[in-house]
């Protein structure tokens, strides 16, 4: 049930989405999915990005301030405030994870990201990591956050993956045009994923798992 009005809301465009960390992979994506004429949500702790965007100014040399302008002529809007998770569907999350000392991701962005919107999920929705991470983050980091709320994930709420691919300033590759890799944590999760990318991408690559890197 949950799956079917999720997909059907993907369907019609009338899906609210959510992206956390509005940077070089979170803005373009907030473009993209409004240019699709989805109602879509930024969030972001630092507030004097909220406020550049919500004036319709953009902070990064390769987006024109035009394009900030169109997607809030769409319905964007920026906030800080975490509340506001509760009225998005799809909450994609794309938050740094600088390598630490050891060469590998720090993920206390990620994990600082969740303990600021967990009380404010609700079941129907899906959650997406979009940083980039090591093989099993999605299982070992945001499953157990779901969980812990009393969810089942692949039935009342949906959780994937799907890694960032972007060239900044690219113009011949975008972000329509570069093949996306989808996945889920159940084959449910991963239909709802694949159908949320491929309203704004030209070809999904879905995966078997969030483990899995290339099909």
């Amino acid at each position: 049930m949950y799956k079917d009005l999720l997909i059907k809301k993907i369907d019609s465009k009338s899906a609210v989405v959510g992206i956390i960390g509005l940077g070089y992979v979170g803005l373009p994506l907030v473009i993209r999915f409004s240019e699709e004429g989805f109602p879509v949500i930024g969030f972001d702790i630092d507030e004097d990005k909220v406020e550049k965007l919500n004036k319709g100014e953009s902070y990064l040399r390769h987006i024109p301030s035009s394009s900030i302008d169109a997607a809030a002529n769409n319905g964007f809007t920026a906030t800080s405030d975490w509340k506001r998770i509760s009225d998005c569907d799809a909450i994609i999350i794309c938050v740094p994870t600088p390598l630490d000392l050891h060469k590998e991701p720090d993920l206390q962005y990620i994990r600082g990201t969740l303990d600021s919107i967990k009380s404010h999920l609700k079941k129907g929705q899906v959650l997406i990591l979009e940083s980039t991470s090591y093989p099993g983050t999605t299982e070992e980091e945001l499953v157990p956050v779901a969980k812990e709320l009393g969810f089942t994930v692949g039935e009342d709420f949906f959780v994937g993956f799907s890694p960032e691919r972007e060239d900044p300033g690219n113009i011949k590759f975008t972000i329509k045009n570069i093949p996306k890799v989808v996945s889920g944590v159940t084959d449910d999760c991963r239909s709802v994923v694949e159908a949320l990318y491929g309203t704004i991408v030209t070809k999904t690559v879905p995966v078997s798992s969030p483990r899995v890197l290339r099909k």
